[in-house]
């Protein structure tokens, strides 16, 4: 992946998109809950999904690309997580990672921001 970025970053749209995928994870994990036991992975997922956004929106850094990136990587090197609503913890800890990881790579390439659909 390249390191340079071809778009100015976007403080305001990175708030906004994670607010949209905080509300939106929310969501599945309602609809997860709802479809019972087959579904807990789903809602694990969702709940870590929640839970990255959730702590990535207290922060200020997303105003700066390199700051975001360090606090993601600072979120990735924790020992635990720990968030309510979880079914599997182990499981949890793999979601969560996956996904700092994917926001890793979307801060890297400043790409994706821009969807704040629903469904990715």
């Amino acid at each position: 992946m390249a390191d340079t970025v071809t778009t100015e970053w976007n403080g305001a749209a990175v708030r906004k998109w994670l607010e949209s995928r905080i509300l939106a994870a929310r969501s599945d994990q309602v609809a997860a809950e709802r479809a019972g036991w087959g579904q807990q992975d789903e809602c694990d997922k969702s709940t870590a999904e929640e839970m990255v956004c959730t702590l990535l929106t207290a922060k200020s850094s997303t105003d700066d690309q390199k700051a975001f990136a360090d606090d993601l990587r600072a979120l990735l090197d924790r020992d635990e997580y720990v968030w309510r609503g979880v079914f599997d913890d182990v499981r949890f800890e793999r979601h969560v990672r996956t996904y700092i990881r994917k926001l890793i790579r979307m801060t890297k390439t400043n790409a994706g921001f821009d969807r704040t659909g629903r469904y990715q």
